[in-house]
């Protein structure tokens, strides 16, 4: 039968594989092996943020539809952290940068306490592009220069985007000299169709739960 946690265990059950396969950078940018290694194994490569309501999305308005996926991810700030990885802390979204008379501004800016790194995670709410990966190493280079305490490790950007052609990603930020990776996210709606025809008729999940609790 179907316990309280099951729904939520099976729509990430196909996610667990995931783990340690995003395309990145970090072998070649970490000098520390061991702080590569920790950084391939920490992130995975697709996240399931259930929390994100797919409906309100507009492919035609992209800025507005990454306002929302942070909207939803700052209001479920805790959730977020549990599904992206341990010892990761929240700082705040829309963080501050300036260098030169320049604002910029980071989507989400956390630390990770294992890597003893900032995180920075720009959110995309459409396929991939190139051209992200040159604003967040900018922004790496702010960090490292401005914020990183001397003890800190160099940060470490992610992207998190909708959509990757992972081969073309691999290519693209294999010449970059921060360290980066390229992630996806989709929310339950976004499932494959295996798993929504294996998913229990909602009626038969409340009653399995009932029998469960009652």
């Amino acid at each position: 039968y179907w316990s309280k946690y099951t729904l939520r265990d099976y729509l990430k059950a196909d996610l667990y594989s995931h783990r340690g396969t995003l395309p990145n950078n970090f072998a070649q940018t970490l000098s520390d092996t061991k702080q590569a290694l920790k950084a391939v194994c920490l992130f995975k490569d697709e996240y399931l943020l259930d929390f994100i309501n797919v409906e309100e999305l507009n492919e035609q308005e992209e800025d507005l539809d990454e306002r929302i996926v942070e909207k939803a991810i700052v209001a479920n700030v805790k959730k977020f952290i549990m599904t992206f990885g341990q010892d990761f802390s929240f700082i705040g979204n829309q963080y501050r940068i300036k260098v030169a008379e320049e604002e910029m501004f980071i989507d989400l800016l956390f630390f990770n306490r294992e890597l003893n790194s900032l995180v920075a995670v720009e959110l995309k709410s459409g396929k991939f592009r190139s051209s992200y990966l040159g604003q967040l190493n900018t922004y790496l280079s702010v960090l490292d220069s401005y914020v990183r305490k001397p003890h800190e490790n160099p940060s470490i950007g992610i992207i998190l985007c909708r959509e990757m052609n992972q081969t073309f990603v691999e290519f693209a930020v294999r010449d970059y000299n921060k360290p980066m990776g390229v992630v996806t996210y989709r929310a339950s709606e976004d499932m494959p169709e295996r798993l929504r025809k294996a998913l229990p008729d909602i009626e038969e999940l409340k009653n399995c739960c009932r029998k469960v609790w009652f």
